[in-house]
């Protein structure tokens, strides 16, 4: 398991149905590839850790990484992320 510090920079909203979304987040280092998966930590303002899954990684025309979640983080949180092997 690889296992990395880095900086949320971006977030987009590409789909919701009802209450279910998906977010993509882009990261200023990752060490997700396309198509990988995995999770990103982040620990609130008020002590609370945040477990969020990475369900898959996809390389954007700009050669951006976005980082597919559930749960958006805002840009500018600090996160652990922990890449499957």
């Amino acid at each position: 398991m690889k296992v990395f510090e880095s900086v949320v920079t971006d977030i987009q909203l590409r789909s919701r149905v009802g209450t279910d979304a998906v977010w993509w987040m882009s990261l200023a280092e990752t060490q997700f590839a396309p198509g990988g998966q995995g999770m990103l930590e982040a620990v609130t303002r008020s002590g609370t850790r945040l477990e969020i899954p990475v369900t898959f990684v996809v390389e954007g025309e700009d050669g951006v990484l976005w980082h597919v979640v559930e749960k958006p983080l805002a840009a500018g949180t600090d996160v652990t992320g922990r890449v499957e092997s």
